[in-house]
């Protein structure tokens, strides 16, 4: 990233941050801001987040070990993390109609990881996100060894987890991820 490049982002993140305050009640942007000039390999991951439309912010407090966690908080799943089938493996395995790509190796290029479903009904708790999109989530190995994949949404006032084809792709399925700082 460019040194401009760069500022514009914290920027964004500093808007959104001050913006959307009950997401991360007595968290000091200064502290976060200070954290992600010392990772530049963090700040990448979430030029990636923002440009494939994930909007990420800073969810909840600090972990442990101080570290802050950034989810896509997108009011859909990321318009450009779309129409991608689970993993390689499910890539693979189609013999027709292939997707460009998969979600797991896509956020693993992005360097960050698919949200589990703790994570993503922690996500809802800030909001309401997903309400005519789907995202896949972190699987299973058991669940992903006998072909299938989760994902959720929030229909109905309600979150929802659901097991699909690990091969499946649709135009309102994507993912969202999350990158510690």
């Amino acid at each position: 990233m460019t040194p401009l490049q760069r500022e514009v982002l914290i920027q964004t993140l500093t808007q959104r941050f001050a913006h959307h305050v009950q997401r991360h009640a007595g968290i000091v942007w200064d502290t976060v801001r200070a954290r992600l000039q010392a990772q530049p390999d963090k700040l990448r991951s979430l030029c990636a987040m923002e440009s494939s439309g994930g909007e990420p912010d800073v969810i909840g407090t600090a972990d442990a070990g101080g570290a802050y966690r950034f989810f896509d908080c997108s009011p859909e799943s990321p318009l450009g993390r779309r129409s991608l089938c689970y993993d390689v493996q499910a890539w693979a395995a189609r013999k027709d109609n292939r997707p460009e790509g998969n979600a797991i190796d896509t956020a693993a290029a992005m360097g960050i990881a698919l949200l589990t479903e703790a994570q993503y009904r922690e996500l809802q708790q800030f909001g309401e996100f997903d309400l005519k999109t789907s995202s896949w989530v972190a699987t299973l190995p058991e669940v992903r060894q006998l072909g299938g994949a989760l994902f959720c949404d929030r229909r109905y006032g309600q979150v929802f987890v659901y097991h699909n084809g690990a091969q499946s792709y649709y135009a309102a399925r994507g993912f969202r991820g999350m990158v510690s700082v």
